[in-house]
């Protein structure tokens, strides 16, 4: 199945239900597929064609997902580029993807400029109003084989690599997600989270399938997520974990009487989150999706309610394994019960990606025997869900002993003094790498008093192997922008901290 005959199917069946709401443009499903087709000439008319890659670096709403679907009618590969990047990474890219055509917005034509691309450039009003003149698209169909998409990586570890995901992968990714997280036929779903991102795109494409209402909006603000929660009887949030709470923070989630289907991903969420959630929402469906962008799909926690933290079993078309952490290790054996081992995924998965683009050396490092290797950690429990532990690359050794930062993070997060925490290892003489928390505290709060508050918490709740041995107050936990953690940034130094303690 390809993404061209899925929208337009999808506007055969609900021509006149409202398929896009937000802070752009509202439309029903005739007049979206409409307006792509235009979006589709317009590209067309820009010199891009079959299999060309069209960059787009901007906010995201109805004009992203629309000049998305737009590049699909084309049979072109969409090719969203994060709004985070410098001027050196976005070159990157835009070489690396050798793309025909850069669409910007006006708060990242500048730098889409500044990265190489003038000559390749185009405004977004530029291609809408050549859109109004457009004669529609191609009458290009994909095959399910053919490339859908690229997402770069967020390149925490080195360059950026490129994803390129083909219609087939995009479309089971979004029939496996709607049946996983329980979405309802015609639901509206909230759509901030970015298009760069799998997340994004999956609510996105999800929405399509389940003939829904996809509610764009141009960049997260908490009160304005929230309006448009009340305001447009969002029934599904897809979501990273700091999202969730800062719609909390709002005091107004609770009113949502529509809203019965959440789902997370992206980032561990706390029990003491989680809780909270359960209390304020009284959810009909509660699911953790654990998974990546280069297969979507590893494990689905179904019941977030009943066993905050799992990260369940494999997903619809997937196969998992866990198999010993060391490098090479067989991936037809796997760990004992109870034993802690590598996360990987078969690469069977319809799903699943074909390799990274033009990155050999990354295929032979994550790709063997048939097999992705997330580089996650994970434990079986006795009912046969996994527990994710952290990352291999996260893993802390101090004085001889591996230990993983999750595990601390979720004891630290319930301390009443802590607002959000981050736990890495940091160089000592002594230890090798001390257990370090940097710990954000509760407003109001005074950051001596609340890292003193959290270091007894943790003496209190902590086994003294994972107790830390730095609390360090700081005024924000770095994140990505689709809320992952960047505990380098931190092990590098780039931090100023507000109150230290030390044992």
């Amino acid at each position: 199945m390809d993404l061209v005959t899925t929208l337009r199917w999808a506007a055969d069946r609900n021509p006149d239900r409202t398929a896009v709401a937000g802070t752009g443009r509202r439309l029903t499903y005739r007049e979206w597929d409409e307006r792509t087709d235009r979006l589709a000439g317009a590209l067309r008319r820009s010199g891009v064609g079959p299999g060309d890659r069209v960059a787009m670096v901007m906010h995201g709403g109805e004009q992203l997902a629309s000049l998305h679907l737009a590049a699909q009618k084309l049979g072109a590969v969409s090719v969203p580029l994060s709004t985070r990047f410098g001027s050196e990474e976005l070159g990157y890219c835009l070489g690396d993807a050798d793309v025909r055509l850069v669409v910007a917005d006006p708060a990242h034509a500048d730098r889409a400029a500044a990265a190489g691309a003038v000559d390749r450039l185009r405004g977004v009003a530029e291609i809408d109003a050549l859109a109004e003149r457009s004669d529609g698209a191609a009458d290009v169909v994909p095959a399910g084989s053919d490339p859908s998409v690229m997402l770069y990586t967020s390149g925490t570890t080195g360059k950026p690599k490129g994803v390129p995901r083909s219609h087939g992968a995009e479309h089971s990714a979004a029939v496996a997600h709607v049946m996983q997280t329980r979405q309802r036929q015609g639901v509206a779903a909230l759509g901030v989270m970015p298009l760069f991102h799998t997340m994004g795109l999956r609510t996105l494409l999800g929405s399509i399938v389940v003939g829904g209402t996809w509610v764009g909006q141009s960049g997260f603000d908490a009160d304005e997520s929230m309006q448009l929660i009340l305001d447009e009887r969002i029934g599904s949030l897809y979501l990273v974990p700091t999202i969730y709470w800062a719609l909390l923070r709002t005091g107004r989630l609770g009113e949502a009487r529509t809203l019965d289907n959440l789902a997370y991903a992206g980032a561990a969420m706390t029990p003491s989150l989680a809780e909270k959630l359960v209390d304020e929402v009284r959810p009909a469906s509660f699911v953790n999706h654990f998974g990546s962008t280069e297969i979507y799909t590893f494990t689905i926690g179904p019941d977030v309610a009943a066993k905050p933290g799992c990260a369940g079993r494999a997903g619809l078309f997937s196969r998992v394994r866990l198999i010993a952490p060391d490098a090479g290790a067989p991936v037809d054996e796997q760990v004992k019960p109870g034993e802690q081992g590598q996360v990987i995924v078969s690469m069977a998965s319809s799903e699943a990606f074909g390799g990274y683009w033009q990155r050999p050396d990354a295929n032979a490092k994550a790709i063997r025997d048939g097999w992705y290797h997330t580089g996650d950690l994970a434990t079986a429990d006795e009912d046969g869900d996994l527990w994710v532990a952290g990352r291999t690359d996260d893993m802390i050794n101090s004085g001889g002993e591996n230990i993983y930062p999750d595990e601390i993070e979720s004891v630290l997060a319930r301390c009443p003094e802590v607002d959000d925490v981050c736990v890495v290892g940091l160089p000592d003489e002594r230890w090798g790498h001390a257990v370090s928390a940097f710990v954000v505290p509760v407003r109001g709060a005074d950051p001596l008093d609340a890292v003193e508050r959290a270091m007894a918490f943790a003496r209190a709740h902590l086994p003294s192997l994972k107790r830390p041995k730095r609390m360090i107050a700081v005024d924000a936990v770095p994140r990505s922008g689709v809320g992952k953690t960047l505990r380098r940034t931190l092990v590098a130094g780039d931090y100023e901290s507000r109150g230290e303690l030390r044992v």
